[in-house]
Parts: C-alpha cells; structure tokens; sequence
C-alpha cells in the first residue's frame, strides 16, 4: 500500500487508499542555537568549541561572530575563526541535517559596521559578493544578520530603508546564486529586537520578514543592572509593578507588536536564554522591583558583571530557594546582596506552550556556551536547558550511539561552604585547586606540568 504524506504549514495530509486524514502537528520546525567564538576564552571548565556542540541538539547552529571590514567585505575576527569553522561544519559528517549558519555584525571601534556598509548600491554589492563566497568556501548553509540596530546608535534615521533594500538585494543575489551553482540556497536570518520603541525606528516589519527565511527575536535584556531596580532578564507577560516606559518590556507585548506590524507568525522565532541578568540589592528588600544600584560580582567563569551564565547559576539550585514570578512565568534567585532573574526548564516550559498557541516557527537559544554543556556543574546531563527545550518543542528523540557517563556527585562539591571567596589548594591533588565563589565550589585544573602553588595562588613549575 502507498502512503504518501505531504506536509504544508502545520497540517500533515495522509493519503492512503482513497482516505484523507488531517492531523495537526506543532507548527515549530526550527531550534535554532548560538555559539560564540569569545567563549573559548573561558577559564577551565567554562571553555567551549565547537567540539562541545551535541550534532543531533538544535536544528541549526549559528557561529557569532564574523564582522565587515573597512573594505566592505565580510571579515573573522578571532585568529582561529577558520579552524573553528571548520570544526563546527564537521559536525555535519555525523549529522547531516544539520545546517550551519554565519552570523555577521557586532562592532567596530563602537559602531555598527553594517552602517557605512549599507550607504550605497556599490558598498552592499561588495559586501554580498564577498559573502556568498565566503561562506561556500567555508562550507556554511546560511547568513544571520545582526545589526543592533538600523536608526539607531550611530545610524541615521534612512537606514531603515536601507536595511529592507540591503535585505531584498541578499536575496536576489542569494536566489541567483543558487541557480548559478545549482546548490541549495543560502538560508538568510536576522537577530531583531524585543522592544516596541526599537522596533518602530530599525524596520519595516511586513517587507524584512517576507524576504528572510526567519527572524529571531532577542526576547531577553529587557531588564538589567541599568535599571534602578531588580526586573527580569526575560519575563513572558507584563509584571503589575510595570509602568511607564517599560510596560512594554516582556516578550508577549513584543510579539503583539512584531505580529500586528504584519510579521509572518512562522518565520518569528522565540529567543530563549541560557544566562541571567544579575543586580546588587541596595536595600533589605530582595522581590522584584527591589531597590539596585549596578550589577553584582561577574562570575568565576563569564567573568562579565551583571550576566551569569545557566551553568553559573545552577549550583546554587541546591542551596537556597528559587523565587518564581507568577505574573511573569520565570525565577528569580537571592543570594546575599545578589538578585539573579533567569530562565529554568520550568519557565522554558511555560514560553515553549506561548510561542505554540501563536504558531511561530521556532525557538533560538542564546547560547549554547552558557548551558550547562559539559555537564558538570548541574548534575542534570549535558545541556539542560536546550534539551529539555527540544523535547518541549516536540523535537523526536536524538539517536543515541555510547550512553553518556552519568555525572556522580562529587565529594569535594561542598569544599567551599562557609569559605570567603578566592582559591584554595586541593589536598588530594596538587595539579589542581579550588575556586570558591559564593560558597560554590569549582575545581579547575592547571596547565600540563604545573601545580597550585598556595603562596602566590597560582599554578607554576613545581
């Protein structure tokens, strides 16, 4: 018997034998992950590749950052960027579904390349030339644009016009491209902004997201330690303390505004964070809207005040409560004069149900360097927020090869309890030590061939 499925927006038909049958199936179709190339910089366990990357986790994996040069030309940035592409592109050896994609934008000298590189016809026909070889000949399926943003910091009102023209002529020269070489066309993305104010200066909605194959939208950042007061990093609803100029300020607002400008709800996709954004409570208050001024200590592996990282924040689960903001479907954590609002599996749960009542296409993680990648630090496995994301969004389980080694709790976990931060020898191995930060304890590894030494808290030659 002959079945054959044919599979349009989020119906499946199944003809067989004369039967139609209409099934609903969710509309979600992307899981779409970040990684950045700066995160290889982090101290011990904290440094990430693209080795660390699972090739069966998200549907696309996007590489920040590249940038433009001078010349109008699309440029890397770190001095490996080569190599890691090539070890990312890999990954499709033992996933070929998979697609990679190039994300191109960041800063120059504190200025949106994108800005002189979209002033004329001549400058963005150098730039797209570059790019599409650039990114065949390194082996990528797709460009993710990040301008933040079009009209603003430095750019002038007329650049959101610029933007769409930029963005129509990618996609002809994208489109003929493909004919030319009678390869798959080049997937082409965009990170947008969340918030309502931005949005109405940096694009014209309905024409951008007709011409992109999605749109992420950085559904996070909408609070910070640049507020006077605690709010959270990525809040779903509008919270009732919300007034003025940030009522606007959570991701439903930002989706009705993104759908009503005449977005198509199944190229929008859902960001979703793996990090915090953290403040220093400056009273005894400690709920949300409690008074803040600035943001608390960096942490011991992003090293970057006012953000930690998932992996940062989950060893503390352990020992103090997490608050939930039921207004707003996310947690907070206090601990000390720290007030942390992030993401668990639990609010990822509740946006997952939200980005699936308006069928948008997807979700996008900020970052996979920000999970818990390597395992060690949650005791819940390798990623645990981007998997149970995928299982949310209904994804089919991944093919598994070697079961993956259980993590063991470790005795030396509570070593820190009780200890000011700093570093600490670690009796039963000299090659390796101890940094206490908030009474966690993170065990870091010297160099090959050095030890800690207690009197200058380093490791040197023994």
């Amino acid at each position: 018997m002959l079945v054959y499925f044919f599979m349009h927006h989020h119906v499946v038909f199944c003809i067989g034998l004369g039967v139609l049958l209409t099934v609903q199936i969710a509309a979600s179709t992307k899981l779409v992950c970040y990684m950045t190339n700066w995160s290889q910089y982090r101290p011990g366990n904290g440094k990430f590749l693209p080795d660390n990357i699972d090739p069966f986790l998200c549907t696309h994996v996007v590489y920040a950052l590249a940038s433009i040069s001078y010349r109008n030309e699309i440029t890397t940035v770190e001095w490996n960027d080569d190599v890691l592409y090539k070890s990312l592109n890999d990954l499709k050896k033992v996933n070929p579904a998979l697609k990679t994609m190039l994300s191109v934008g960041g800063l120059v000298n504190g200025v949106s390349p994108y800005i002189g590189m979209v002033s004329t016809p001549e400058t963005r026909k150098t730039f797209i030339r570059s790019a599409l070889l650039f990114l065949r000949l390194h082996e990528f399926d797709g460009m993710d644009i990040d301008w933040q943003y079009p009209g603003h910091n430095g750019s002038p009102p007329d650049d959101k016009q610029r933007f769409t023209t930029f963005i129509k002529e990618l996609r002809e020269a994208v489109e003929q491209e493909a004919l030319d070489t009678k390869k798959t066309p080049l997937v082409l993305s965009c990170k947008v902004s969340g918030i309502k104010s931005t949005i109405e200066k940096a694009y014209e909605v309905a024409e951008i997201s007709s011409l992109l194959d999605f749109l992420t939208i950085m559904s996070y950042d909408y609070h910070g330690h640049w507020d006077p007061m605690t709010g959270h990093n990525s809040p779903l609803f509008r919270s009732s303390i919300d007034s003025a100029n940030v009522i606007h300020h959570n991701i439903n607002s930002s989706l009705a505004f993104w759908l009503g400008s005449g977005a198509h709800a199944d190229r929008l996709l859902l960001g979703f964070p793996t990090y915090g954004r953290t403040f220093l409570l400056s009273t005894s208050q400690t709920g949300l809207g409690a008074p803040a001024k600035g943001p608390a200590d960096a942490g011991p592996y992003t090293r970057e005040a006012g953000f930690w990282s998932y992996y940062e924040i989950c060893p503390m689960e352990s020992s103090i409560t997490i608050e939930w903001i039921n207004e707003q479907m996310v947690p907070y954590a206090v601990q000390g004069k720290a007030w942390v609002g992030f993401d668990n599996q639990e609010s990822f749960t509740a946006k997952v149900e939200y980005l699936n009542s308006l069928n948008l296409g997807g979700a996008s993680v900020w970052t996979l360097d920000l999970d818990d990648f390597s395992g060690r630090f949650c005791n819940s496995g390798t990623y645990p927020l981007v998997n149970h994301l995928r299982n949310s969004l209904g994804f089919p389980p991944k093919p598994t090869t070697t079961p993956r080694p259980t993590t063991t709790a470790d005795p030396t976990a509570s070593f820190c309890v009780g200890k000011p931060d700093g570093l600490y020898p670690n009796p039963a191995d000299q090659t390796t030590y101890f940094h206490c930060f908030r009474g966690n304890t993170y065990l870091q590894q010297c160099q090959p061939g050095l030890v800690f030494i207690d009197d200058c808290k380093c490791c040197d030659w023994p």
